[in-house]
Formats: C-alpha cells, sequence, structure tokens
C-alpha cells in the first residue's frame, strides 16, 4: 500500500495506533479514500482540526452512519473537543434531523462516554424557562437573521403561524441559546446538517446567509462544504457549493 506520509499522521492524530480491519479487507479502497480525505481534501482552506472534525460528526448524524460517528466521536474526543460540545453537536440536530433518527446516537454516545469514564448526566447547558424561550428564541432568530424574519411572520398565512412561533421558541430558544457551542460553530453545524441530509437546497441557502451574518464568510464555508465531501458526497457537496454562489456570487 502506497498511504502517504500526510495521510497516514493525520489519520493518527484523530485515531492513534488504530487498528484497521478495512485494511486488511479492503486495502486498495483504504489507500484511495485516505489518501484523498486525510491529504488532499485536509490540505484545502483553513480549518483548524476540532472544527473540522465537529462539522464532520454532524454530517454523520444527518447521514445515519453510526459506524462512523462512533469513529469520528472518538476522533473528536482525542483531539480535544469536550464531551460538552459532543452532546451539544447532538442536541443541536434534534431540530433539522427528527429525534428519531438521533435518538441512537445519543445512545451511542453514552455508551462511548461509559467507556471512556465520562460521568452522566454532564453539567446542563440551558438557558431559558418556559417563559422566556420564545422570546429569547425569537431575538437569537433575529440575531442571525435579521428582518427576514418579521417577514416570515408577516406573510405566514394564519393557520400556519404556529410552525413560526416552534421554530422562534424551540428550535432557536431550545437549542440555539444553550451553552456549550457559540452561535458561529451552531450555524455552521446547522448548514453541515442540511448538507448531508440532501434536498434541503432552500435551507441551505438561508443558513449560508445566517453563517454570513454571524461572521462565517465564503471561504470558510466552501471549507467546510470541501471537508465534508467524503463523507457525504459529490452531488450533495455541488448542490451546497451551487447554493453559496447563488447566495454568495464570485
Amino acid at each position: 500500500m502506497s498511504i502517504t506520509e500526510t495521510a497516514i499522521k493525520n489519520h493518527e492524530e484523530l485515531w492513534p495506533d488504530y487498528n484497521s480491519r478495512a485494511m486488511q479487507t479492503d486495502p486498495e479502497l483504504i489507500e484511495l479514500f485516505d489518501n484523498f480525505a486525510f491529504d488532499e481534501i485536509i490540505g484545502y482552506g483553513n480549518l483548524d482540526t476540532k472544527t473540522r472534525v465537529m462539522m464532520i460528526l454532524g454530517s454523520t448524524i444527518a447521514c445515519q452512519a453510526l459506524g462512523e460517528f462512533r469513529m469520528m466521536v472518538n476522533a473528536a474526543l482525542n483531539v480535544g473537543v469536550t464531551p460538552v460540545q459532543v452532546k451539544e453537536i447532538l442536541y443541536q440536530s434534534v431540530p433539522y434531523v427528527g429525534i428519531s433518527k438521533v435518538v441512537d446516537f445519543i445512545h451511542l454516545t453514552n455508551e462511548i462516554f461509559a467507556e471512556r469514564e465520562i460521568k452522566l448526566p454532564l453539567e446542563g447547558q440551558s438557558t431559558t424557562t418556559p417563559g422566556t424561550r420564545y422570546e429569547k428564541g425569537l431575538e437569537v432568530q433575529k440575531s442571525i437573521f435579521g428582518e427576514v424574519i418579521d417577514k416570515m411572520y408577516e406573510k405566514s398565512p394564519e393557520n400556519q403561524i404556529h410552525i413560526q412561533r416552534y421554530l422562534s421558541a424551540n428550535c432557536f430558544g431550545d437549542y440555539y441559546t444553550r451553552n456549550g457551542l457559540d452561535i458561529k460553530t451552531r450555524e455552521l453545524l446547522t448548514l453541515s446538517m442540511l448538507i448531508a441530509l440532501g434536498g434541503t437546497e432552500s435551507q441551505i441557502r438561508g443558513h449560508i446567509q445566517g453563517n454570513v451574518n454571524v461572521g462565517n464568510d465564503k471561504e470558510i464555508l466552501l471549507s467546510v462544504m470541501t471537508h465534508l465531501l467524503p463523507y457525504v458526497g459529490y452531488p450533495r457537496t455541488l448542490n451546497a457549493i451551487r447554493c453559496l454562489n447563488e447566495v454568495l456570487p464570485e
């Protein structure tokens, strides 16, 4: 096998002394993938290792890739992502991926934490109450998307206004207001999950603009999309880049 020294070094950073069964059964695939994902791709852009791993971790939840998720949770913890941050990535995925698709990942994470002797439950990160979640959520929502939120409320049919209130109180009030991850990271994670889900181009465009509004520029967004490529495939990556260029033309 001819895996490059760079690929070996970057792989070792995430999983020290890892013994790959696939290298024994599918050596040609591992050579192709590792040289691409851990040499060529990692050489693109300026994402730090922790951010890169967190975005990939979020994408594995949306892809329903339990095996790769296990790998990436361990990689995340190995490079300094905290247990709280891992849990917050999971919680952030709930309003976008749905609890029915997230619950198995929560159980698997708890198993990994137990293996690593990380005591559960972790310290709570909630900052809202039932009485403040709507107000605080709407505030965060407007800080990310601006006046478009008022327009969404104004244009919503009367029989659908409850969805707008759910978005403000639940998606943003219950989740975005939590401690553990800052808003810039949460917006990047949301975008990563939407890309991995597929068929979410309308939401991808909206969250590209949201990312820009909170300080994640086009260079960062293109870097995230590039680093997700080996994990989500070309079709979803190309669709995301098309959305990126529509919102932020060259």
